[in-house]
């Protein structure tokens, strides 16, 4: 069967939530979902443990859970947060090439672009290049308004250093949102 049968299989009006963004990272992940059934987000978050759990344990042999305590979530109330945590989520992967990006900002802007044009593991790419199999599995809607294709990079830049500004008070490492940027001028 073609991967983006799979895919669109899996996106189908009986899904608990619908994925607005997402970033894997080697050790950790970030989504935006929005539940659209009572207890979704909770139900949807115990299936993908579950699955990735067994998928590791028979791939590498071994056995047991793979995640160390529950989900962390945050609730998002507006749309100024939303526009944050959506920057948050996309940029997140430059931390593989620019560890430090978060607290000294990013030293080369093209570098970090083309990093995230080519990251297979982020919506980054189904918002700002083209359009994969697995971008079935997105709710795209919501995201497409808050972006502008002409500033990419850019863009999320201004809306992550906006909302440092209004979340500065919060903790994304502890499940709420932790904003200890300091972006360096981009342009």
């Amino acid at each position: 069967r073609a991967l983006g049968q799979i895919f669109e299989r899996e996106r189908s009006e009986k899904s608990l939530v619908d994925v607005q963004a997402y970033a894997l990272m080697p050790n950790h992940f970030h989504m935006i979902l929005k539940q659209k059934t009572d207890d979704g987000i909770r139900s949807f978050m115990h299936r993908i443990a579950t699955a990735y759990s067994m998928y590791f344990n028979i791939k590498y042999g071994h056995s047991g859970v793979m995640f160390q305590g529950r989900f962390r979530s945050v609730h998002v109330e507006s749309d100024p947060q939303y526009r944050w945590l959506f920057s948050y989520i996309h940029l997140n992967p430059v931390s593989i090439i620019e560890p430090q990006w978060k607290d000294k900002g990013i030293s080369d802007p093209r570098r970090s672009e083309e990093h995230l044009s080519r990251y297979a593991y982020s919506s980054y790419f189904d918002y700002y290049i083209g359009k994969p199999p697995q971008t079935a599995i997105l709710s795209l809607e919501d995201g497409d308004g808050i972006i502008d294709q002409r500033k990419d990079l850019l863009g999320l830049l201004s809306d992550y250093q906006h909302g440092r500004f209004l979340h500065e008070d919060d903790d994304v490492e502890n499940g709420l949102m932790k904003h200890q940027a300091m972006l360096q001028s981009a342009a």
